[in-house]
């Protein structure tokens, strides 16, 4: 623990960043996953042999299990990644703080039906 000018600092922040950007990644992938699987009916087959992989059941569940794997993934190696690169840094906790509450709202308003449900109507597939 840091002293100084009346501030505590514990250095953990930089973790603290790591662990919202990358869920904020991790729900992102989720969203993006989601509009391609509605968008291409090649990709929801690959998104879905992804989950087949692994995942017991994955047959009965369709696609959705390739999309939560691909936002596990994703969430882990971004944490295992940023966490490295924040170790010993820290950003702004402002910008991280809208970085992660702008990508939060980007993949709510994408998971939302009225729009990937538009947005698949609309496509040039």
């Amino acid at each position: 623990m840091v002293f100084g000018m009346g501030k505590m600092k514990t250095g953990t922040e930089g973790a603290a960043q790591a662990a919202l950007l990358s869920a904020m990644l991790g729900c992102l992938t989720l969203a993006l996953v989601n509009l391609g699987t509605e968008l291409s009916k090649e990709f929801q087959t690959f998104v879905h042999k992804v989950g087949k992989l692994w995942m017991p059941g994955a047959e009965g569940i369709g696609p959705y299990s390739g999309k939560e794997t691909l936002m596990l993934v994703t969430w882990l190696f971004s944490w295992l990644i940023l966490g490295r690169i924040l170790r010993n840094r820290e950003w702004n906790m402002n910008v991280v703080w809208i970085l992660f509450l702008f990508g939060i709202g980007i993949s709510t308003t994408l998971l939302w039906p009225p729009v990937y449900g538009w947005l698949s109507a609309h496509s040039l597939h």
